[in-house]
C-alpha cells in the first residue's frame, strides 16, 4: 500500500489540436462575416480594415495559446485523490477516501449531460473533462457529484480503491 505522497496513478490530459482548430476557425469565420457584412453596406475605412485584420490574427493566436495551456491533471497518491484543471485551479483539490461516499468508472455523454468539455455543470453535477466519454463519477459525503474525465477510467477507479 502506498504511503503519503507516493503517486499510484497520474494522468495529464490536454485539449486536442482539433479543438483549437475548430475554435480558431469559428473566430476567423465570424470576423470574416463581419468584414463582408460591413463591406457590402459601405466602404470600409482603413482603420476598420486594420482592426479586423489585427483581431483576425491576434485573437485566434491568443485563443490557441490559452488552449495549449489548459490541462486536466489527476493523481492518486497514498493519502488521496488530487485533481486540478490548470490554470483555473492553481492548487490541487484533494479528496480523501473518507470524502467519497461512492465512486465508479463510467461512460457519459459530455455534450448531452454536461454541455461539453472543460469545467462543466449539468443536471448530474459538476464535471472536469477534456476529451472522450469515460470517467470516474465521485459521490461526495455531502451528496454532491463530481465527474473526472479520464482516458483510463477503470485504472483511475482501481487506484482510488487502493487507497482505502
Amino acid at each position: 500500500m502506498a504511503q503519503g505522497n507516493d503517486v499510484i496513478f497520474r494522468e495529464v490530459q490536454r485539449f486536442g489540436l482539433w479543438f483549437s482548430v475548430m475554435l480558431v476557425a469559428a473566430v476567423a469565420g465570424a470576423i470574416a462575416a463581419v468584414y463582408l457584412g460591413l463591406s457590402q453596406e459601405e466602404a470600409v475605412s482603413r482603420e476598420m480594415f486594420v482592426f479586423i485584420v489585427v483581431v483576425g490574427v491576434i485573437m485566434p493566436a491568443v485563443i490557441s495559446a490559452f488552449l495549449l495551456l489548459l490541462r486536466l491533471e489527476t493523481e492518486v497518491r497514498g493519502d488521496g485523490l488530487y485533481v486540478r484543471f490548470f490554470p483555473f485551479h492553481r492548487r490541487y483539490k484533494r479528496f480523501t477516501r473518507g470524502d467519497l461516499q461512492e465512486f465508479y468508472a463510467c461512460q457519459y455523454r459530455p455534450v448531452r449531460e454536461y454541455g461539453g468539455w472543460g469545467i462543466r455543470y449539468g443536471a448530474k453535477g459538476k464535471a472536469y473533462n477534456v476529451s472522450g466519454k469515460e470517467g470516474v463519477q465521485l459521490v461526495l459525503g455531502s451528496g454532491k457529484r463530481l465527474l473526472i474525465g479520464s482516458q483510463r477510467a477503470q485504472e483511475l477507479a482501481d487506484a482510488i480503491d487502493s487507497i482505502a
